[in-house]
């Protein structure tokens, strides 16, 4: 299984005029009886002779959603979305009776017409703790925003808090139909969900998928005749045109296309990429990247180049280069690249890091998942991180989008302008390892949102780098983390300062080693600019920042803009919190404090070490 963190999410409408023996909705129930049928919990969904089966009349005139862990995958979940057209079939109409459906609808000011139906909600067991449920619950609302629907119902099971998992999402039992269903085995409840409201814990990402909706639509005849592949529903498009246009450079595209030229089916979509138009450069450099793979492995062979060329050959084992690995397709460059399969091109891109991080050691960094707020500051961590091989699963969060004023600091291009940090951050990590999992919180840390960036998505963050601007997220965060045990570490981009809270190790200890006393973040929401600007002095220390620091701050508001900060101290930030992040994941010494790299005073000329 694919341990990218990606899910790949096709839809496909099914008309109601569609023959009952279409192959698709064949397909679709075999599906959904065999994740039913649960080996065995609900017998129901299997016959005598072992064939799965689930068919049901709302499979016409519905959206039915796939997710696989990559494309050509076997499916790992689905869900159904019933249209106002086929409302007379609703399951929760039949649950409920036409008389009460109704007047559950009344009650709430909406009418059958404009309300869609979410049901059969199906996940693997194994996928379930992987975040696929939530993805598709999200793609099932944001389509039926998408669609103009005013609500959802649907039915829910109880057993296993699947409805306190649906109130996560912003939907409500209806009172008093709660009862035990005998083909479930459990308890029952019908839901309903207003779309003029926000999605409970995950508004963010339903806004986001429900924005992209349009890129997971396949059509019945890809699906017979094989053309069709699924789409990443947490960020990027399949990027195959199927009208021929060239995706704009600007679009928010962030996570990239793997292709494996083994499997037929990515063999076919590989090759309606390159006829599309839209691909701008291809570079296959796959010959030199497999002599760096035989050569890091044994040092040695580099003294006859007969001996590497022997051992490309056993590495390919029969093979041509042309399939070997993946190809690489970034929608936001217009870039195909050949590379070295994943756990190969990791071995070799982190090659020089042995010596320093050990291969094992390497190993168990990859395992680790991090959360960065705030990716000014905090995007020069986020590509140290990337590029050193700090975490194999990323949490990006930040609200702000790139302006003129961020690039004296941010690496960035022009070409970002009006891009959202965490998309520029994650395209950049994406470009320095393609599997990496990255997820990202375009909205910023919010209240609704906590809970979900720290323990929620494809799963729970194992450390915290804190770079935001704003006092009260900067504690409401550190209070979450300590909560959970999860370490925290800061750069504040002055003299070199180094914050580390050790939460994980400390669970007592006072948020920023006490300097705000017993301040709270609900004392710190609705601050004015003076009081922001007091809150942040009093969390760096007022009487420890540099003089320049310290003749600035005065002028802001007046003869600056904000805050002065140089690429220098954000590059620095970036080093120094990859070093603190490294050794507290490996259980390295690395305790609570503030630590100062002031460049200024280490080099200064008294400091020399010349004679």
């Amino acid at each position: 299984m694919s341990t990218d963190g990606t899910w790949f999410v096709s839809a496909l409408h099914i008309a109601q005029a569609s023959p009952a023996d279409d192959t698709s909705v064949q397909e679709i129930r075999e599906l959904r009886a065999r994740i039913l049928y649960d080996r065995g919990r609900r017998p129901d969904f299997r016959t005598a002779s072992g064939v799965y089966t689930d068919d049901q009349d709302l499979d016409f005139g519905a959206w039915h959603f796939f997710a696989a862990r990559r494309s050509g995958d076997r499916p790992l979940g689905y869900v159904r979305l019933s249209t106002p057209q086929t409302s007379e079939l609703f399951q929760s109409r039949a649950y409920l009776g036409s008389e009460r459906f109704e007047e559950a609808l009344r009650e709430h000011g909406l009418s059958a017409a404009e309300t869609f139906e979410h049901s059969r909600l199906v996940v693997e067991r194994h996928a379930r703790k992987l975040g696929l449920g939530v993805h598709l619950n999200a793609v099932a609302i944001a389509a039926a925003r998408y669609l103009g629907g005013k609500a959802m119902i649907g039915t829910s099971g109880t057993a296993d808090g699947q409805d306190l998992f649906h109130e996560r999402f912003g939907f409500r039992p209806v009172p008093g139909t709660r009862r035990y269903v005998a083909q479930y085995t459990e308890d029952v409840v019908a839901m309903l969900y207003r779309a003029a409201d926000p999605a409970g814990e995950y508004s963010a990402l339903v806004e986001h998928l429900q924005e992209r909706f349009p890129s997971f639509v396949i059509s019945a005849e890809q699906v017979r005749t094989g053309a069709a592949r699924t789409t990443r529903g947490s960020g990027a498009p399949l990027p195959v045109a199927r009208t021929g246009e060239v995706r704009p450079e600007g679009a928010d595209f962030w996570q990239p296309v793997l292709f494996d030229l083994g499997c037929e089916q990515d063999a076919r979509d590989f090759e309606a990429l390159l006829g599309s138009g839209q691909v701008r450069e291809v570079l296959d450099t796959i010959e030199d990247q497999l002599e760096e793979l035989v050569t890091s492995r044994d040092p040695g062979l580099r003294r006859s180049a007969e001996a590497v060329e022997q051992a490309v050959a056993e590495q390919l084992a029969g093979g041509g280069p042309q399939e070997y690995g993946a190809w690489v397709w970034y929608p936001w460059s217009g870039r195909v690249v050949h590379l070295l399969p994943r756990e190969e091109f990791r071995l070799v891109r982190t090659d020089r890091n042995r010596g320093r991080i050990e291969r094992p050691q390497q190993r168990r960094l990859l395992e680790r998942r991090v959360g960065i707020i705030g990716l000014s500051v905090g995007s020069s961590a986020a590509l140290t991180f990337a590029m050193e091989g700090i975490a194999g699963a990323f949490k990006l969060a930040d609200f702000d989008t790139l302006s003129v004023s961020n690039l004296n600091r941010l690496r960035a291009g022009v070409h970002h302008l009006g891009l959202n940090k965490c998309v520029i951050a994650a395209r950049q990590m994406a470009e320095i390892d393609p599997w990496l999992d990255i997820e990202i919180y375009r909205g910023g840390l919010t209240d609704d949102l906590m809970e979900e960036f720290f323990t929620g998505g494809a799963g729970p963050i194992d450390l915290l780098v804190e770079e935001c601007d704003t006092p009260y997220v900067k504690f409401a965060a550190r209070e979450r983390a300590r909560a959970l045990r999860i370490p925290v570490v800061m750069d504040a981009n002055d003299r070199g300062l180094l914050d580390v809270e050790r939460f994980d190790l400390e669970p007592d200890r006072p948020l920023l080693h006490g300097l705000l006393g017993r301040t709270t973040a609900r004392d710190l929401a609705d601050l004015t600019h003076q009081e922001t600007v007091d809150t942040i002095l009093a969390m760096v220390g007022r009487d420890t920042i540099s003089p320049a620091m310290a003749a600035a701050i005065p002028r802001i508001g007046a003869s600056l803009s904000s805050w002065p900060q140089l690429a220098s101290g954000v590059a620095l930030g970036g080093a120094l919190t990859a070093e603190a992040a490294r050794r507290i994941l490996l259980g390295l010494p690395r305790p609570s404090g503030r630590f100062y790299a002031d460049l200024e005073a280490l080099t200064s000329a008294d400091r020399s070490t010349l004679a």
